[in-house]
């Protein structure tokens, strides 16, 4: 199985995602291939923002690594799962969809029609995201299994 999460930047909300569901995925041993990226193209190959690796770090995960990439139409095919974080991300991909095929591969990330809120303007929202979107990582992988 492979997942894409997907936020605006491609540096707060999807890195999170990315890391913290490709940890939680190792643990288990699955071999789903886990990726994020952003439907913006300004921080293509930069790290995730400090206070996304911070926070990462003071639960225990590594998102260091992880660099910036751009959702293209290329991603349709190439992911099973596309998760996003917000309406207007889901907005956006949905833009890209050419076929229905590629289009019911897209869902928000939190159900409901619920979003995830962007920390980047506010630094006390970095942990409050983190911790939901762990949660919702643990859900997916029981769902997905």
């Amino acid at each position: 199985m492979k997942i894409l999460m997907v936020c605006l930047g491609n540096i707060c909300r999807s890195p999170l995602a990315e890391g913290i569901m490709r940890h939680l995925v190792e643990e288990q041993q699955l071999g789903w291939e886990i990726s994020s990226a952003g439907t913006g193209d300004w921080h293509v190959n930069q790290p995730a923002d400090r206070r996304s690796i911070a926070v990462a770090s003071n639960f225990g995960y590594d998102i260091s690594k992880q660099r910036a990439k751009h959702f293209n139409r290329d991603m349709f095919d190439d992911f099973d799962h596309i998760l996003v974080m917000d309406q207007n991300n889901l907005k956006d991909v949905l833009k890209l969809a050419s076929t229905t095929e590629h289009r019911n591969k897209v869902k928000l990330f939190l159900p409901d029609e619920l979003e995830v809120t962007d920390p980047y303007f506010d630094d006390k929202l970095f942990e409050p995201v983190f911790l939901e979107i762990e949660e919702r990582c643990k859900q997916l992988i029981a769902e997905f299994k």
